[in-house]
């Protein structure tokens, strides 16, 4: 399985993702799920991938040739807006489910995959996006700032409590961090390491990016606080006043 999550807030874009695929008990890998393309001072634009494994590969793939290379409209350097380069991203991942989306489903595999894709070129602003399996896509919001894939039910409580657009950079990094040890805690198909990059509203360049592995001393420090300040909480709350 996956998790990953893109965040929007006023200072710039967090992003995480986890790195286990499986496809059973016994056949674990890692594979990475967050891909960066930039060209410092004029754009950056990161993906974070889930889904059918093969489909995700061919759209990075096919991204990833066409760099410099506009022939065919899928130069994501060659994009004048974050919109464009959504598009972009949006008709390759079409691209690629017309040619093998069938063959892939008659062999009884699902082949549904989904992107987040954010960033920033020069002269537009911070944009985040999901694009899904038919490559249509929608953008995050002031009401919305946060976008999931993969499996996305663990961890969008914190993020629901604690993301705006208001949030300070370093504690949105911090929310995706708890998001994603919540889904661990409770999934063993999601699992280290953990890929984050962290990029500030206008410095068209990478602000931080690290990868995480199980042993980090921060992810280790970060899941056991977030633990004991929950046991903490809850036993703060009043026990109901119920006759038994």
């Amino acid at each position: 399985m996956t998790y990953c999550v893109g965040i929007k807030v006023n200072e710039g874009l967090a992003f995480a993702s986890d790195s286990r695929t499986n496809a059973g008990v016994d056949r674990v890998s890692i594979f990475r799920k967050m891909f960066v393309f930039d060209r410092p001072g004029d754009r950056l634009f990161v993906l974070l991938t889930a889904g059918n494994l093969s489909v995700t590969q061919s759209v990075v793939s096919i991204l990833s040739r066409q760099l410099g290379d506009d022939s065919n409209g899928h130069d994501l350097m060659a994009a004048p807006s974050m919109f464009a380069a959504a598009r972009i991203v949006g008709s390759v991942m079409r691209e690629v489910q017309d040619r093998d989306g069938a063959a892939i489903r008659a062999a009884g595999v699902d082949s549904d995959a989904s992107v987040i894709f954010g960033g920033q070129v020069r002269g537009g602003r911070t944009r985040l996006y999901q694009i899904y399996t038919p490559g249509n896509f929608v953008e995050a919001t002031p009401e919305t700032p946060y976008f999931q894939n993969g499996e996305v039910k663990y961890g969008k409580p914190v993020l629901d409590r604690v993301i705006v657009p208001e949030t300070p950079l370093m504690d949105a990094a911090k929310c995706a961090l708890i998001s994603i040890d919540s889904t661990m805690r409770s999934n063993l198909s999601v699992g280290p390491p953990i890929d984050v990059l962290l990029y500030r509203t206008d410095a068209l360049a990478i602000g931080y990016r690290a990868s995480l592995e199980a042993d980090d001393p921060y992810l280790s420090a970060l899941s056991e606080k977030w633990s004991q300040s929950l046991n903490r909480a809850f036993r703060s709350v009043e026990e109901p006043d119920w006759p038994i």
